[in-house]
């Protein structure tokens, strides 16, 4: 009698585990089918609107820069080539920003604390904005970071930049989107 008390414990612990595991699966298979995707951006695509709060409690939108080129860099205070590229997009800003071209530096998801420190100890003097949901990074399909799109003053994307700039890099892609 206590051996087969012993299999019928066994049989129902087996049939619950593959219960999970079938659960698991089914929850995978419909998850990937019914996720919301974003249709790839390229060059010659209007660039989505958005609306997103710099550190200054200031909001801002693509679409009141219309007329401007604007350099829209997604970055993370831990990536390193980020920490590189900072410094020279605020020297290259300082020069085109009377030119009618814009930065607009967005963090993805991080503390505004922390974005904050990163910013003032690599002297980003233009636009710094936080995308706290991820929504702006989807809506663009940014995987890697940095990733910059150049934005000319129609609005439409021109370039997309992944990886790390020089700064004769910048000023070329500045150059480029200048009004």
């Amino acid at each position: 009698m206590k051996l087969n008390n012993k299999k019928n414990k066994r049989l129902i612990f087996r049939s619950v585990v593959l219960l999970i595991l079938a659960g698991a699966i089914i929850f995978t298979i419909y998850g990937s089918l019914t996720k919301e995707t974003h249709s790839i951006l390229k060059v010659g695509d209007e660039a989505p609107d958005f609306e997103l709060v710099d550190l200054d409690g200031n909001i801002h939108r693509l679409s009141d820069y219309k007329g401007q080129g604007v350099f829209l860099n997604f970055w993370g205070t831990w990536c390193a080539p980020c920490k590189k590229e900072m410094p020279a997009m605020g020297r290259q800003y300082e020069i085109y920003k009377d030119e009618g071209v814009q930065i607009l530096a967005v963090n993805i998801a991080e503390p505004k604390l922390k974005v904050q420190s990163f910013a003032e100890q690599y002297g980003m003097v233009f636009p710094t904005l936080i995308d706290k949901t991820k929504s702006v990074m989807q809506a663009y399909n940014v995987k890697p970071l940095p990733t910059t799109l150049l934005i000319n003053p129609d609005g439409k994307i021109i370039q997309i930049i992944t990886g790390e700039m020089s700064e004769k890099d910048i000023q070329g892609y500045m150059e480029s989107i200048k009004p």
